[in-house]
């Protein structure tokens, strides 16, 4: 029964907690007091928690008086995600939560509180509302946790209703991928970066891997070596099978992508661990076979001075150039002070659908050509590398047809695109052409010319 005493001018309820101090064996209790309880209320108050303690309810006050920053911490030692999106959540703990709630104790986060924050966080003109949604989300989850670890009893996060004004989900703006941009952008790749730029736009378009497994794209696993030059015995006898058969369709295969981890440029699953095979057109692979006869590096694409193109901040120092556009610039001469440079480049035309936008785009659009072909969902999802949900994904299959067609229609997309170029398509190169590209497309013509409509 609860236990009632005065100190000065306030009354004082105790409590038993039903928990046992496990190195005195002393009962554990708990207290409150307030000047503005009678007796009754201070007892029935100590009623109210014992009643909690007997159906399992009860939060003790010491648990709920844990601080925020010391939970966090404790917090992000138990999640079990990847490098990167570890590496996130410790950032936006430190920078966002941590600041506002560090030194609260968890039992004293209310919802009105809460509210007040991210209304903050939503006038931060420096926090975008993905990133703001990505920092309440992950204080959500500590607060369930905590909720679970019984420090309290629910979470001050409310996700059962909506609040305030209704605001439609801003959407990316974006057009149809047309293939004429698509090359252009390629052409521009060719001027600033050389063939490899050439080759990995045309890649990404027509394969729609992620930027990170292009930049980790080595040559056993890309056409003409894979499937032969595989590692893995059993993978590499299926797929011989499969793609080295009496109507061969070449193939790169997904292993890895190239990130920053502890420092240091590594090889890592790709993303959601999606490991695939992607068919790819017959040009595409020739173009990937000219391509690995140009140079020894271990990557497919090297970058401009050799060496792997994932080192490179490749948003600002590559795409920024290769879709906006710039202007040409003039050859440094021996003792002519800082003007000018020792890679001089002709001008190259900004791609208006591409100008000022995401790389990832292209990536996008390969989904909508794939889409507009006709293909099964199950196929154009494990091509994107996403896993289907639910009975579909669990009872379908990718067929070798399936791959066949795909790999048959992209092509055609291409033959399509290719009769349409004049003579002049060929940008002025800064420097020599390790291939005779013009000599190749030129045969890519007449094999689109030979097609029967």
């Amino acid at each position: 029964m609860p236990y009632i005493e005065w100190r000065g001018s306030s009354c004082r309820v105790r409590w038993d907690t039903g928990r046992v101090n496990p190195q005195t064996g002393k009962k554990i209790y708990d207290s409150k007091s307030s000047a503005d309880w009678t007796e009754e209320e201070a007892y029935n108050y100590g009623l109210d928690r014992e009643s909690e303690v007997r159906n399992d309810r009860y939060i003790s006050r010491r648990d709920g008086s844990i601080l925020m920053r010391t939970y966090a911490e404790d917090w992000l030692d138990t999640i079990d995600v990847g490098h990167l999106r570890e590496k996130a959540c410790r950032s936006m703990t430190r920078l966002y939560i941590v600041p506002r709630w560090g030194e609260t104790a968890i039992a004293d986060i209310k919802p009105s509180a809460y509210r007040a924050w991210e209304k903050t966080l939503r006038a931060m003109p420096n926090v975008g509302d993905g990133y703001r949604r990505e920092i309440v989300g992950l204080f959500a989850m500590m607060m369930d946790d905590a909720v679970e670890d019984e420090l309290i009893k629910s979470s001050p996060v409310s996700v059962k209703r909506r609040r305030g004004r209704y605001k439609k989900k801003p959407k990316e703006k974006k057009g149809d991928m047309r293939i004429e941009a698509v090359h252009q952008l390629a052409l521009n790749a060719l001027t600033f970066w050389g063939f490899p730029g050439y080759v990995f736009i045309l890649t990404m378009a027509f394969t729609a891997m992620r930027p990170a497994e292009l930049y980790a794209l080595r040559r056993e696993f890309t056409p003409p070596a894979w499937p032969a030059s595989d590692p893995d015995e059993e993978r590499r006898e299926e797929s011989l099978e499969r793609y080295r058969a009496e109507r061969p369709m070449p193939a790169i295969r997904v292993e890895y992508q190239a990130q920053w981890k502890d420092s240091k440029l590594q090889l890592l699953p790709p993303k959601y661990d999606s490991h695939r095979t992607l068919v790819v057109p017959q040009f595409l692979a020739e173009l990937h076979e000219l391509l690995l006869t140009t140079h020894e590096e271990e990557w497919v694409f090297p970058a401009i001075n050799g060496g792997p193109i994932g080192k490179a901040n490749f948003t600002y120092h590559y795409w920024r150039k290769i879709a906006d556009g710039r202007p040409a610039s003039k050859p440094r001469e021996k003792g002519g002070g800082r003007g000018g440079t020792w890679r001089p480049l002709p001008e190259i035309p900004a791609v208006k659908a591409y100008a000022g936008k995401r790389l990832y785009l292209l990536r996008h659009g390969h989904k909508e050509w794939i889409d507009e072909d006709g293909h099964s969902r199950i196929a154009v999802e494990s091509r994107m590398g996403h896993e289907v949900a639910g009975v579909e994904g669990t009872y379908s299959n990718v067929t070798e047809a399936m791959e066949r067609a795909i790999m048959e229609m992209l092509q055609a997309r291409w033959s399509r695109f290719v009769l349409t170029l004049g003579d002049d398509w060929l940008p002025p190169s800064p420097t020599p052409l390790p291939v005779d590209l013009e000599g190749w497309m030129k045969r890519q013509v007449r094999a689109a010319e030979n097609v029967t409509p």
